[in-house]
């Protein structure tokens, strides 16, 4: 019987068998080699500046999926031997290995890759520059393999070339938003009025800039809303830039009321302007502190100045500090700050009052 099953085991199985054991080894190779790989570059990395591992965790899944289909191949050559259908598969694994290494170099393309962000930190290149040379360059990399694969299957792309060259002009007719956006994103890439993590205002959109494509520029609104602005019409909108500010404006009146003496007026302006000028947040080049105006209801004070913080938070907790001074001062001097007030006259109005 063990007799009988070991023959028929070595005419109709033992083939299949090892073409079994070729694929179980590869898979291991495929689950093996990424991770000493890993190991490598992490040492590496260690040692030496480049950061090696981000190459690796790039490569490691195409790399792990073209030694399985690697074994896959070799199984399948070793069943088939020299047939006709043998040629079919060659040109299928061909194509895969296109396929994985064109994965591997998109990956390494990603601008968030350690390995894109130190070459870019290396050239001094922005937030901006990068993303838009990053996917510039996803793109040449999967056009490149697409050409690659196509030729590999035995088809002329030299007619598709000619007929785009042919249809341009419709083309170029119908992507017209596409090219202005595009010539959009070069002019913002070029002037640099912002970058990714700027807080922008840019027509009716206000928010903190997330991502720029070639075709629009994602802003994400202080309401949590993300929306897409074409590069086209931010291109022709006037844009502030508050990330880009030197220093931030603290502007209001201060009402003081009318049976304010004018010596304890004239002590409580100067001693405004004696604690702006030493507050260690207030920026000393601009500090405005005078009598404004005879107001409606009191005397106005100007109190006009800059926070060295362009932080909101910061800035918020500065002008606090800085009003709840201020609050101190008119109480030592005893100045009360004017209320609103409205005279109500009773009876008839005087001869004439109507006019």
């Amino acid at each position: 019987m063990l007799q009988e099953a070991h023959t028929y085991w070595r005419e109709h199985l033992m083939d299949y068998t090892y073409a079994f054991a070729i694929v179980l080894g590869f898979f291991l190779l495929s689950r093996l080699v990424p991770l000493l790989l890993s190991r490598l570059f992490a040492g590496l990395a260690k040692r030496s500046k480049p950061d090696y591992s981000n190459f690796a965790q790039a490569i490691r899944k195409p790399l792990s999926f073209f030694i399985l289909a690697t074994g896959l191949y070799l199984a399948v050559l070793y069943l088939l031997g020299g047939t006709a259908s043998s040629a079919f598969f060659t040109k299928v694994y061909r194509s895969l290995v296109i396929i994985f290494i064109s994965q591997g170099l998109y990956n390494l393309a990603d601008s968030t890759s350690g390995l894109l962000m130190e070459f870019g930190s290396k050239h001094n290149w922005d937030k901006l520059f990068l993303s838009l040379f990053s996917k510039a360059l996803r793109v040449l990399i999967v056009a490149i393999s697409l050409i690659i694969l196509i030729q590999e299957w035995g088809y002329d792309i030299t007619g598709f070339i000619a007929g785009l060259g042919l249809g341009g002009l419709a083309f170029a007719l119908a992507a017209q938003d596409t090219a202005a956006n595009l010539i959009g994103g070069v002019v913002i890439l070029t002037e640099k009025p912002f970058t990714i993590g700027d807080w922008i205002v840019a027509g009716k959109v206000e928010g903190i800039v997330e991502d720029i494509t070639f075709r629009s520029t994602k802003v994400r609104t202080f309401a949590q809303a993300l929306v897409a602005v074409p590069n086209a019409s931010l291109a022709k909108e006037p844009i502030t830039n508050w990330t880009r500010m030197g220093k931030r404006r603290v502007n209001f009146s201060l009402g003081v009321d009318y049976s304010t003496p004018r010596q304890a007026l004239e002590r409580c302006i100067q001693k405004i302007r004696e604690m702006l000028a030493s507050h260690p947040d207030v920026h000393p080049a601009v500090i405005f502190v005078n009598l404004e105006q005879f107001g409606e209801r009191g005397l106005d004070i100007l109190i006009y100045f800059f926070t060295k913080t362009t932080v909101w938070s910061k800035w918020l907790s500065v002008r606090e500090e800085i009003l709840f001074n201020i609050m101190r001062i008119l109480e030592e001097e005893g100045v009360a700050i004017a209320l609103p007030s409205r005279v109500i006259v009773k009876g008839p109005l005087p001869a004439g009052g109507a006019e």
